[in-house]
């Protein structure tokens, strides 16, 4: 449980901060999952990456299952007991703020006030103030220093999240240590790759294609040298199956980056990393690769960061 308060700040600022970002492409995709998959979507709107996401709409709905039970083991503050205590927590902030925050036409999770104490818990102290001269009722919350506002411009019930003063930013990070007692953020890295599937060629005797593997050089983690230069290296690891699920072929790969210090990264920075990978794949009798769709599983892992992040994908050979 210690553990658990101690994975408390940074993404619930993130959080309230990228809400309503989605772009269109996104809100298309959104609109394709199924019932199931679209509540645990929403449920987890407060802590979910713009990274998972864009993961999780474009994967195929046979892998989300196993997504959803991933994403709940990154946030574990302890993977050696049965429970995950981060997952009991979410969920109970949640059925807490349904009760708490009645009346505004929404579930309570679902409004200003519900969002802020699923993030960061219930307030240390919390201050209501009736219409005042200026016409509205207000509620300040506190979080050790840091106050978070909410204004209800009639008076209705209705409480909006007033915009945060950047001047409270320094009484946020002096109050982080507090903070961390008791709001909701993820502990683990989580970094975005994504891969391009081009220049399909078959014959009688193979099937070739090119796989591209891109990355923003932010999300990539440098060692930095004695001589002040940075090196990194990226694995790459491919599994094709068939619909089916049998395993048709696999293969790695490895790219290794350098740069002479880190003014030349910086100026890199502007494009992606690009990594090509050609995949050929001989047809025989055992293994007869007929035209069709096929899955392509991929896991790219880092050796600085060290953590591994998997996809899957639909493919046409």
């Amino acid at each position: 449980m210690k553990k658990l308060k101690n994975q408390l700040l940074l993404f619930a600022f993130s959080g309230i901060l990228i809400l309503g970002l989605a772009s269109c492409a996104s809100y298309r995709l959104e609109k394709k999952l199924s019932p199931e998959d679209s509540e645990w979507l929403s449920e987890v709107r407060y802590i979910i990456t713009p990274e998972e996401r864009k993961i999780f709409l474009e994967m195929p709905e046979s892998e989300r299952k196993q997504f959803k039970e991933d994403f709940w083991k990154r946030r574990d503050p302890d993977p050696d007991t049965e429970v995950n205590e981060f997952k009991v927590e979410y969920y109970k902030r949640i059925e807490q703020a349904n009760r708490l925050f009645q009346g505004e036409g929404r579930p309570g999770w679902l409004t200003d006030r519900g969002r802020i104490y699923i993030l960061f818990g219930p307030p240390t102290e919390r201050q209501t103030f009736p219409m005042e001269a200026r016409g509205y009722c207000r509620e300040v919350w506190y979080y050790g220093s840091f106050p978070v506002i909410f204004v209800d411009e009639n008076c209705s019930g209705n409480y909006v999240l007033s915009a945060i003063n950047l001047e409270h930013l320094q009484d946020l990070n002096l109050a982080q240590n507090y903070f961390q007692r008791d709001a909701i953020t993820q502990e683990k890295t989580f970094f975005d790759y994504d891969l391009k599937v081009s220049k399909v060629e078959r014959s009688s005797e193979a099937v070739k294609f090119l796989v591209t593997l891109s990355m923003s050089y932010d999300e990539i983690w440098f060692e930095v040298k004695d001589n002040a230069s940075l090196e990194a290296m990226i694995y790459l690891k491919l599994e094709l199956k068939n619909k089916a699920g049998q395993l048709v072929w696999q293969g790695e790969k490895s790219f290794a980056l350098a740069f002479k210090d880190e003014d030349e990264l910086k100026r890199q920075e502007v494009n992606k990393f690009k990594g090509d990978f050609e995949v050929l794949i001989p047809i025989s009798e055992t293994n007869p690769l007929p035209p069709g769709i096929y899955l392509l599983y991929s896991s790219v892992k880092q050796k600085t960061e060290g953590k591994e992040i998997k996809k899957v994908r639909e493919i046409k050979l």
